[in-house]
């Protein structure tokens, strides 16, 4: 009661106050658990996909410019330049002289199309040929006309 006297007597004693120095860990331990909750649960989503054998080839960036040049390829395989077809050993060459041809490669759209039955191993390599001729920007070709006999009714 010295306290209680010394406030009556009118001499109170100023108190310091007392630091807590310690670091309280428990509010970082609950977000990082619940981070940790929201990353388990969402993780498994993220990785879901079909798993497929992709063709291995060796290509450069791929992307878009002035005239383009189009390639197709038919349901047998058969390359085509514009309307003009190409044997697939002379295709590289083709590809190399037409980017020599227009200076810089980088700048000219390429535009492939294929039928929807062609390998997509040879569609890949097309690509690939194509980019190793030193065309960056190129971009596939599809129909987006839905016929009547595809279209689905809910």
């Amino acid at each position: 009661m010295a306290s209680t006297s010394s406030f009556l007597s009118g001499k109170a004693s100023v108190a310091r106050p007392h630091y807590l120095s310690d670091i309280n860990v428990t509010p970082f331990v609950d977000v990082m658990l619940v981070l940790l909750v929201i990353f388990m649960i969402t993780a498994p989503m993220m990785a879901t996909g079909l798993k497929v054998d992709l063709p291995q080839v060796r290509t450069d960036q791929l992307a878009s410019d002035l005239e383009p040049v189009e390639l197709s390829i038919n349901a047998a395989g058969q390359v085509y330049l514009g309307e003009d077809a190409i044997a697939s050993a002379d295709l590289a060459s083709t590809l190399q002289h037409l980017a020599a041809a227009s200076g810089d490669p980088s700048v000219r759209r390429v535009f492939v199309g294929a039928d929807r039955s062609v390998d997509y191993g040879v569609v890949m390599l097309v690509v690939s040929q194509v980019a190793s001729a030193g065309f960056t920007r190129v971009a596939f070709l599809s129909d987006s006309r839905q016929h009547k006999a595809e279209r689905v009714t809910p």
